[in-house]
C-alpha cells in the first residue's frame, strides 16, 4: 500500500465519519448536539481536503480547508446565538437594553 492509497483511505473513512455527524445533526435532541455536530462536520471537512490536497500533490485545496475552517466556526457562532434567542424567549427573560 503506497502513501497515496493510504492516505486516500483516510480521507474516506473521515467522510463517512463526517456523514454519521450529519445524521446526528438531523436527530440531535439538543441544541448542543447539533452544534457539536457542526463543528463535527466543519473539522472533518477541513481534515479530508487536508488529505486529499497532500494525496493529490494540489496545494490550493489547502486554501477551501482553511475557509471552510473560518466557515464552520462562524456558523457554530451563529447557532449559539440562535439557541440563545430561542432559550430565553421561552423562560421569558429579556435582554437588559
Amino acid at each position: 500500500m503506497t502513501i497515496t492509497s493510504f492516505l486516500f483511505t483516510a480521507a474516506g473513512f473521515v467522510l463517512l465519519m463526517v456523514a454519521l455527524g450529519l445524521a446526528r445533526i438531523l436527530r440531535g435532541p439538543t441544541h448542543a448536539d447539533r452544534i457539536l455536530s457542526v463543528q463535527l462536520i466543519g473539522s472533518g471537512g477541513v481534515a479530508v481536503l487536508l488529505l486529499l490536497s497532500v494525496a493529490a500533490k494540489f496545494p490550493p485545496i489547502m486554501d477551501v480547508a482553511l475557509m471552510l475552517g473560518l466557515l464552520a466556526t462562524f456558523v457554530s457562532v451563529a447557532f449559539l446565538g440562535d439557541a440563545a434567542d430561542s432559550s430565553s424567549a421561552f423562560t421569558g427573560t429579556t435582554e437588559d437594553q
